[in-house]
C-alpha cells in the first residue's frame, strides 16, 4: 500500500460508492421480515416473519409476473448479451481508423439517451402516423398500433435494448481485444490463417475470460431487468407479457407505500441472482478455469 498508495486513493470514490449505496442499505433488508412503519423505523417495527413472502407467492398474478420476468431475462442473456461481443470483434476488423471511430461514436450515442426519450422515439415510430406504418402501408398492410399489441412487446424490448446499449457494451471488449499481443496475429498469418481463423483461434479464445466475467456480472441481475425501460414501454394492453417484478413492486409496493412488501421482492430477486452467480461461477471454473472467485 505504501508503494501503490496513489492507486488506492483513486479507488476510494468507488469504494465509498459501494459502501454507501450497496452495503449500508443491506441493513434495511430486515424490513422484509417486518410490518414496516415509517414512524416506528425499521428497528421498532413489529416482526412478521415470512408473512410478506407468503403474500408475494400467494399473489394471484405472481406466476404471470414471475414468468414474464424470467422470459425477458432469458431474452436479454441469450440475444442481447452476445451482440456487443460480435460488434467488438467486427469493429476490431476495421482497418481505417476514421471509419472505425465514426462507427463507434454512432453506436455509443444511444446509450446517453434516457429510457424516457427512447420510449418516446419508439412510440412515435410505431404510431399510426409513424414511419413503421407508413412503410408497411406502401405494401398494402393496414395500419396498427404495435405498442398496444402484446405480441410485439418482447421483440420491441429486445430491439430497444440492443439499439441503446449494445454499442456501449463493446467498450470493455474493445479494451480486452486491444490488449492482445499483435505477435499472435503475426504468427497466425505466417501459418496461413485467414482473418476468420484469426478471430476464431486468437481473438475469441483470449477474449473469453472477459466474456465470462461480464456474463457472471450480468447473470447476477437476471431478474433485475431495469424498471425504466419496461415501465416506459409498457401499456395496459401489454401487461400480460410485459408486467415484471419491478413494475409490479412499483404499483403495489411503492405507490401504495407498502415498503416491507417492496423490500421482500427486492430480496427475492437478490437471492435468485446470488444463486445464479454462484452456480455459473462454479461452472465457469470447471470449463475455463476462471471466474469471479
Amino acid at each position: 500500500m505504501k508503494v501503490y498508495w496513489p492507486l488506492y486513493v483513486m479507488a476510494l470514490p468507488g469504494i465509498a460508492f459501494l459502501l454507501i449505496f450497496k452495503y449500508v442499505p443491506l441493513a434495511g433488508s430486515v424490513i422484509a421480515f417486518k410490518d414496516y412503519s415509517v414512524f416506528k423505523g425499521f428497528i421498532d417495527s413489529p416482526w412478521v416473519g415470512l408473512a410478506n413472502f407468503n403474500k408475494l407467492f400467494d399473489y394471484p398474478d405472481f406466476n404471470r409476473v414471475f414468468t414474464n420476468t424470467m422470459i425477458l431475462g432469458l431474452l436479454r442473456i441469450v440475444i442481447v448479451f452476445p451482440i456487443p461481443i460480435v460488434l467488438a470483434i467486427m469493429l476490431n476488423e476495421i482497418r481505417k481508423s476514421a471509419l472505425k471511430k465514426g462507427i463507434q461514436t454512432a453506436l455509443y450515442l444511444p446509450h446517453f439517451l434516457s429510457w424516457v426519450i427512447v420510449a418516446g422515439i419508439v412510440f412515435d415510430f410505431f404510431s399510426l402516423q409513424g414511419l413503421y406504418n407508413i412503410i408497411t402501408g406502401w405494401f398494402g398492410h393496414e395500419r396498427s398500433l404495435i405498442m398496444q399489441e402484446s405480441a410485439y412487446f418482447r421483440p420491441v424490448y429486445v430491439l430497444t435494448s440492443i439499439w441503446r446499449d449494445a454499442g456501449w457494451g463493446t467498450v470493455v471488449y474493445m479494451a480486452a481485444i486491444s490488449a492482445i499481443d499483435p505477435q499472435l496475429y503475426e504468427s497466425a498469418m505466417m501459418d496461413g490463417a485467414s482473418r476468420y481463423k484469426q478471430i476464431r483461434l486468437v481473438t475469441f479464445p483470449l477474449l473469453l475470460p472477459t466474456v465470462l466475467v461480464l456474463f457472471l456480472l450480468e447473470i447476477g441481475n437476471f431478474l433485475d431487468l431495469g424498471f425504466d425501460q419496461v415501465f416506459n414501454l409498457l401499456t395496459p394492453m401489454t401487461y400480460s407479457v410485459g408486467d415484471i417484478l419491478d413494475t409490479y413492486v412499483f404499483r403495489t409496493g411503492i405507490q401504495q407505500a407498502q415498503y416491507s412488501f417492496a423490500t421482500t421482492v427486492g430480496l427475492f430477486q437478490s437471492v435468485i441472482g446470488f444463486v445464479l452467480v454462484y452456480l455459473f461461477n462454479r461452472l465457469s471454473k470447471k470449463v475455463s478455469d476462471g471466474g469471479l472467485w
